[in-house]
């Protein structure tokens, strides 16, 4: 954990932790892409791969959740450089908020122009099925409304200024990209778009929690994301999440249903090679400022 009194790491440290990633690897990443439970098989697509476990790397908090394997994974995607994820950090495992969104602040240090962040959420939209991918565009931040932001503390304006604005979070031309990629590979039967709300878990929601975070316009339901898209947006990088749909928010007390861990691991199974389609395709077409497209 942190020193008594210390909210955040800083520029220095991070820039060290980056500093000291860059020496041991020849891979300039410009994309960094987070894979959510179940998901971590983008990180194999890398070709040319140099791995490191996070235990490994300096500063770098360790990934405790079943699904996540704790590695940062460097290589190339279809020529693109590309560092990966494999396992994130979340509230419930204890860290401070700061800690979880330490990485994104590394890879901007990296070089690193874009984000894709993906995760297991739980459908809350009547509409939408279990093996769903929900491109997200806006967000609820419960964990914020309650103080637990990961900007709070001081500010750095090295990393950005004090009041990011959040109304353009989500890159709307990525969005853009994303449907048009998905339609081309025929996914559209099970592409949407909507608003993802993260909570801290690490329960899963009761039956009153799921009625009020639809009242209020969410369409899907996480514990992960938003924390790193704050900070990410906050460094001026590109934003782009989806959501895997692997189970359904059970709505109704009359429900023999009820979330599990497994479930969200074996939809993860199921869809994921779609999925890790659908993003290495983006790869291929994300216009970068460094000319390297």
């Amino acid at each position: 954990m942190f020193p008594e009194g210390k909210t955040g790491y800083s520029y220095e440290e991070c820039r060290a932790t980056a500093d000291w990633l860059l020496a041991q690897t020849a891979v300039q990443p410009l994309v960094g892409i987070v894979c959510g439970s179940g998901l971590g098989g983008l990180a194999d697509m890398l070709k040319d791969q140099v791995a490191f476990n996070y235990r490994d790397i300096p500063n770098f908090p360790q990934s405790t959740v079943h699904g996540h394997a704790g590695r940062l994974v460097f290589g190339t995607l279809k020529g693109r450089p590309c560092v990966c994820m494999q396992g994130r950090f979340h509230l419930y495992e204890g860290y401070p908020i700061q800690k979880i969104t330490l990485p994104m602040r590394i890879f901007k240090l990296m070089g690193v122009e874009t984000v894709i962040l993906t995760n297991a959420a739980g459908g809350l939209n009547q509409d939408y099925k279990v093996g769903d991918i929900m491109i997200i565009k806006d967000h609820l931040n419960m964990p914020g409304f309650a103080g637990n932001n990961p900007l709070a503390g001081p500010n750095d304006e090295k990393f950005g200024v004090r009041f990011p604005c959040m109304s353009d979070a989500y890159d709307r031309e990525l969005q853009q990209l994303a449907m048009d990629v998905g339609n081309e590979l025929g996914y559209g039967d099970f592409l949407r778009e909507g608003v993802y709300c993260v909570l801290g878990g690490p329960s899963f929601e009761t039956i009153a929690e799921c009625h009020m975070l639809h009242k209020l316009g969410a369409d899907a339901v996480g514990m992960s994301t938003v924390h790193e898209v704050i900070v990410a947006r906050h460094c001026g990088m590109r934003v782009f999440a989806l959501s895997l749909i692997t189970n359904k928010a059970v709505m109704d007390y009359d429900s023999e249903e009820k979330a599990n861990h497994g479930e969200v691991l074996q939809t993860g199974k199921q869809r994921a090679e779609q999925l890790e389609r659908l993003v290495s395709t983006m790869v291929t077409r994300i216009e970068y400022n460094n000319n390297y497209s």
